[in-house]
């Protein structure tokens, strides 16, 4: 999210053009900027990466396998990532691709890969989808939506579940962390002055950080 202006911030992949989705985001006053995106369409507040297809491309992709590669991509990103998949009933029909086969699609890319498919009837709902995804990941990393259930799975997942709770840290800014101390309880052992000499750790996220420890305020400076 834009600070100064508390608007979203996507990223376009520059090869959408000028799509009813990128309109439709301009329309929900997003601060959009093309670029070339590695992965995915879009990426939101670094925080969502989406995949989108229109019902079209989403047959096509099945016959010529691009599907499950861009579907490996995106799970190992290091964003929350979805695929959407645009289009209405009518259209279905007109696919060119077995009913089993994109059943037999869907419940891989999901089931197997772990990548959530969402499903939009038009790009103005593509673009509602997005923000409505970006807005509840970042209010489950403050700690607003509770994840009932959740049980992350391998070591390295739980640590990063762990470190996802404290304020303002999302999973790349997790990663981050862990990365440069090693652990959860290094990282709960840092002082402020360590964790604002971490890469994209500012102050303000650091004086969360110690805030929710219970350090004493006195210690952060100004």
């Amino acid at each position: 999210m834009n600070e100064a202006s508390g608007r979203t911030v996507v990223l376009a992949d520059d090869r959408e053009g000028d799509n009813e989705v990128i309109r439709a985001l301009e329309a929900y006053g997003t601060c959009l900027r093309r670029t070339r995106l590695p992965v995915g369409d879009y990426c939101l507040d670094e925080e969502l990466l989406v995949e989108r297809k229109t019902l079209a491309d989403f047959g096509a992709s099945i016959v010529d396998g691009r599907l499950f590669k861009q579907a490996g991509r995106l799970v190992s990103a290091t964003y929350a990532s979805a695929l959407v998949i645009e289009g209405t009933g009518q259209e279905a029909a007109k696919l060119r691709v077995s009913r089993e086969a994109v059943q037999g699609a869907l419940v891989t890319v999901s089931l197997v890969f772990g990548l959530p498919v969402l499903r939009s009837a038009s790009a103005g709902e593509t673009a509602w989808l997005m923000l409505t995804g970006v807005r509840q990941l970042r209010a489950c990393r403050k700690g607003v939506l509770q994840r009932p259930g959740y049980k992350p799975r391998g070591r390295q997942k739980r640590q990063l579940y762990l470190l996802q709770g404290l304020p303002n840290i999302g999973r790349g800014k997790a990663e981050t962390l862990l990365d440069t101390f090693g652990g959860v309880q290094a990282v709960m052992d840092a002082s402020y002055e360590e964790l604002i000499r971490v890469k994209g750790i500012g102050r303000e996220t650091a004086r969360g950080i110690r805030e929710i420890l219970k350090e004493p305020p006195a210690l952060y400076g100004n």
